[in-house]
């Protein structure tokens, strides 16, 4: 601790269960100084400890100490605090970027004549590998083994400059593929509760992570959320995370879930009430009774989704069920002893009740109240109740695209069309018809165990002839992919285990997945499969066809790997709304797969229901899942498993010497194919020729004097408008991370190098290459840029096309950018509301600064990407209430000036010219995006990576 401390007198001691002692910054002796400490949200005191810890009189000041101390809970935000975290964690996609980028510097440090080492992380930095992965093979007890080799052979050079930043690094750790996803590694295994200094000073876990998901490990009391890849640089090299003093909404929980909804259903509900609530950029904390009865695997679920539902953080305080779980998970005696004891030292142990915290807003749900759901078919706000998801499925086929809908005529929902394919045969037998209203029908989930048709009411209906179909027919609303993915879900031992039950009770009532469905189970840890295997569950999962295909984030993250061509074929050439079911947290349109238009999150038990029935246009609260094999209706409520059943399994859930033994293996046992991946040696990397691995171009003609502070503000003259975007254009509609076409201008560069179709892999795992990505960007199929003129019927084509100015040639966006730069015009991008919801996926701007993009202007932001904007030298402006580009009448082939109009000030005033084809002119004022004083400098250094190099090596 530095002599000079301004606070020394808060520094404390506490004693452990075993009579250990630590010292520890005190917020109660702070207290003593500003009483409003008492009342704080357990969010923000966490974030004040380490404010008040870190207090060095320079980039963390005394005056930083008060203004977070003195948080009132609707003030004006206008004090930005410097949070100094305990480590970074990255996922692989996101990973490797920015290992790239800390490689680069290191070459730049290197032409300098500078110590290449003084780029080195300050912080313990984990990577993990888990969204390489892709479900090629499933269906088969051998897929896990195809589906790795596989992904080796793709990712070997991505993997050797991994091993090459594992020696570079002193502080850099690998957790190699075929471990688990990144969120339920962290939860399971990285987060330690508390960490101790050199000095022997406690402090509590935090950390900032490469992917928007970090959130689920506030489920135990951990302050962290996802940033770009940008901001997680910085953060590494010693730059504390800036950001404005938030709001808190408190979220009281009472009551208790009833019989047969799951934690899923929760967390979508949740999620569905905290949109609407608009919490974007607000921490959420959960208080109450009902917080207080929730398991952290349930807790850690709503963490999870905080992104969906637009929030900063969903935040859980440390209690004694949290303990619980640290015991449960392996993790040492003196570690929860030590955690435990802070906690209480702090005041902080226990979720807080009504009245003991002031929050900005309060907001509150009975848990008794949900209701068993799905979310989609394009969103994840758009929760449906399980018994209207057959009626809002057909609503939204014929529904406008403006209205979330497909545009279909109505009269084409129910047909079918025969697939003629030996791979696409199906080997089941056809449905028998069944009664429009069925007996017992309808009624709630939670009462089908006790209500639902006898055996012997369904054995007193006309037996129904049973014939033999040739080949597969698909039709609207099939469900051609059914994945139970994702650490969301599969972190959380009541619904997998809930999934297994359901499917032991599904193939004793003889019911089948028909085979051309594309099953997969790829939990987000070993401990599942473990834990599914004790328990006598997982053959039955693999009878229904879920077998193990790995341990990543597969189909939640695009990697569901393609369907059979013939079925492509039919899809495309119908124009099919087909549909996947996935226990994921994203659905937007073409992540899951670019033909499925209709992808729906569901709990592992409803998606394997939902294999079963193979459609989402059957009721699966009134129609029967399927038929046994003598041709008898199976309802839900016959294969539903209660609470009991589900509780009976769990011993074999939370083993600490299972997880103790899965996780030693990180470093013992890697496995062979890891091992056998070679990286180079050295402190700076030699960049081999690569399509996966390329130098990147940010630190082109770096000097080590910034630019002057005039040049940033001299605004943007005489740019061209590169698209026009509407609501909700999300990070993979910017920057996808699935499949790569053939025809697009990454796949044709990828072509021109050597690469074959089959090779090409996915955009995400080349997000080290810039050539690549930056030919990628604005790439998604399904992205609709509205300067193209709809057609006679409305409808608007879809792809990463624009008009090039002046003459409206239609390209390529990214041709049009390289003519753009080629003749030195700058350019714009106009969107709607929630430009750059998704992932926390830097190379959305890395892509969008590389294609000369100078700044976008939308109604408004989300969080992460507008921050991720600024970083990269991109100019975020926003409307002013009640204008857009549509009232301004923008069409695409207008010139834009942007004015600032002085010295760059946070969410100053800016003026947007709009010069017009006819010569007329207009002026407007829009919000410079440029949300605190640090992203002024980091804008005034042309980007944050900029910033850093040049303070790491004037140092």
């Amino acid at each position: 601790m530095p002599k000079a401390h301004a606070f020394s007198k808060t520094l404390k001691t506490f004693t452990t269960a075993s009579g250990k002692s630590g010292r520890f910054f005190s917020l109660p002796q702070l207290a003593k100084t500003y009483p409003n400490v008492n009342r704080l949200p357990v969010s923000i005191r966490i974030v004040l400890e380490s404010v008040l810890r870190n207090c060095d009189g320079q980039k963390v000041t005394p005056e930083h100490v008060a203004q977070l101390a003195n948080w009132q809970a609707t003030a004006e935000r206008i004090d930005e605090i410097p949070f100094v975290v305990a480590r970074v964690v990255l996922q692989d996609f996101t990973g490797v970027p920015l290992l790239a980028d800390l490689a680069a510097m290191r070459s730049v440090a290197a032409g300098l004549g500078k110590n290449p080492k003084a780029i080195e992380p300050l912080v313990p930095v984990d990577l993990v590998v888990d969204h390489s992965i892709m479900v090629d093979h499933y269906g088969t007890k051998k897929a896990l083994d195809l589906n790795m080799r596989l992904e080796f052979q793709r990712n070997q050079e991505r993997y050797q400059f991994m091993k090459w930043g594992m020696q570079a690094f002193d502080t850099f750790r690998v957790v190699p593929p075929g471990f688990g996803i990144v969120h339920q590694v962290n939860l399971e295994y990285l987060a330690r509760g508390v960490h101790k200094s050199k000095d022997g000073t406690y402090y509590p876990d935090s950390l900032v992570g490469t992917d928007s998901h970090t959130t689920m490990i506030n489920g135990i009391g951990v302050v962290a959320w996802g940033v770009g890849g940008i901001e997680a640089e910085a953060g590494m090299l010693g730059q504390p995370v800036y950001f404005l003093t938030p709001d808190v909404v408190g979220f009281e929980l009472s009551g208790a879930l009833r019989e047969g909804v799951t934690a899923t259903d929760m967390v979508l509900t949740v999620t569905e009430i905290l949109r609407r609530e608009k919490v974007v950029g607000k921490f959420v904390e959960f208080f109450g009774e009902g917080t207080r009865s929730l398991s952290v695997p349930d807790r850690a679920t709503i963490g999870n989704m905080a992104p969906e539902y637009g929030a900063t953080m969903g935040f859980f305080p440390v209690d004694e069920k949290t303990i619980e779980y640290f015991k449960g998970t392996g993790r040492t005696k003196a570690e929860i002893e030590a955690f435990e004891a802070y906690f209480r030292a702090q005041k902080m142990f226990g979720v807080p009740m009504p009245g003991d915290i002031d929050y900005t807003k309060v907001i509150q749900l009975d848990l008794g109240s949900v209701t068993p759901s799905l979310a989609g078919p394009k969103r994840p706000q758009d929760r449906i109740e399980l018994g209207n998801v057959k009626s809002q499925f057909a609503s939204l086929f014929a529904k406008p695209v403006a209205e979330n809908g497909f545009n279909r005529p109505a009269e084409l929902l129910l047909t079918r069309h025969v697939v003629r394919a030996e791979e696409a045969r199906a080997q089941h037998q056809p449905e028998p018809p069944h009664p429009a209203e069925p007996a017992g029908a309808p009624r709630p989930l939670a009462e089908m165990s006790g209500n639902r048709p006898t055996l012997e009411a369904a054995e007193s209906q006309a037996p129904v002839e049973q014939k033999k179909t040739p080949e597969v027919s698909i039709g609207n609303g099939d469900v051609l992919i059914a994945a139970i993915t994702s650490c969301t879900n599969t972190s959380n031992p009541s619904v997998m285990l809930a999934a297994g039950l359901l499917a032991k009770k599904a193939v004793e009532r003889g019911l089948k997945v028909a085979p051309h469905i594309k099953t997969s189970l790829a939990p987000g840890s070993r401990i599942v499969t473990e834990y599914l295997e004790k328990a006598g569950l997982l053959p039955y999962l693999e009878k229904l066809n879920f077998n193990l295909a790995g341990y990543g984030c597969t189909t939640c993250i695009g990697n569901a790997g393609d369907l059979t061509p013939e079925l492509n074929e039919v899809i495309t050439k119908n124009d099919l709304v087909c549909a996947a079911v996935l226990s994921g947290n994203r659905n937007f349109e073409a992540r899951i797969h670019p033909n499925l238009k209709a992808n729906f999150l569901a709990s592992p038990p409803l998606v394997v229901a939902y294999a079963i029935a193979g459609t989402v246009n059957r009721d699966l609260m009134t129609e029967p899942v399927g038929h046994d094999k003598k041709g008898r209706p199976v309802w839900l409520g016959d294969i539903w498993p209660t609470s009991d059943e589900v509780y009976a399994q769990m011993k074999y859930a939370m083993n600490g010497k299972a997880f103790k033994a899965n996780y030693d293996k990180v470093k013992s046992e890697p496995g062979p194919l890891w091992n056998k991946i070679k990286g180079v040696a050295g402190q700076v990397y030699d960049w081999p020729s690569s399509t996966y691995i390329a130098e990147p171009p940010f630190f082109k003609d770096f000097a080590l004097q910034p630019p002057a502070a005039e040049a940033a503000a001299a605004g943007i003259r005489g740019a061209r408008v590169m698209a026009l975007f509407g609501d909700s254009i999300t990070t993979d509609h910017i920057s996808p991370a699935g499949s790569i076409k053939e025809s697009s201008p990454a796949g044709q560069w990828l072509k021109a190098n050597g690469v074959q179709k089959a090779d090409f892999n996915s955009y995400g795992s080349r997000r080290g290459n810039h050539d690549v990505m930056m030919r990628g960007t604005f790439a998604n199929v399904r992205i609709k840029n509205l300067m193209i003129p709809a057609g006679d019927d409305g409808s608007r084509e879809e792809g990463g096309v624009t008009l090039f100015q002046p003459g409206g040639e239609k390209m390529f966006i990214y041709d049009a950018a390289m003519k753009y730069i080629a003749e030195g015009t700058p350019t714009v991008i106009f969107a709607g509301e929630e430009y750059g919801t998704g992932s926390s996926r830097d190379w959305a701007a890395k892509g969008t600064q590389l294609l000369g993009i100078k700044a976008v202007v939308a109604r408004s932001f989300e969080r992460i990407h507008r921050s991720n904007l600024v970083g990269m030298g991109v100019l975020p402006l926003q409307f002013k209430p009640g204008d857009s580009w549509e009232s301004l009448g923008l069409k695409g082939d207008e010139v834009i000036d942007v004015a600032i109009g002085g010295a760059l000030r946070p969410q100053a005033d800016a003026v947007l010219g709009i010069q017009r084809a006819d010569g007329s002119r207009q002026e407007v004022a829009v919000t410079l995006r440029i949300d605190t004083p640090i992203e002024v400098e980091y804008y005034q250094h042309g980007g944050i990576l900029p910033f850093v190099l040049r303070q790491l090596l004037d140092a």
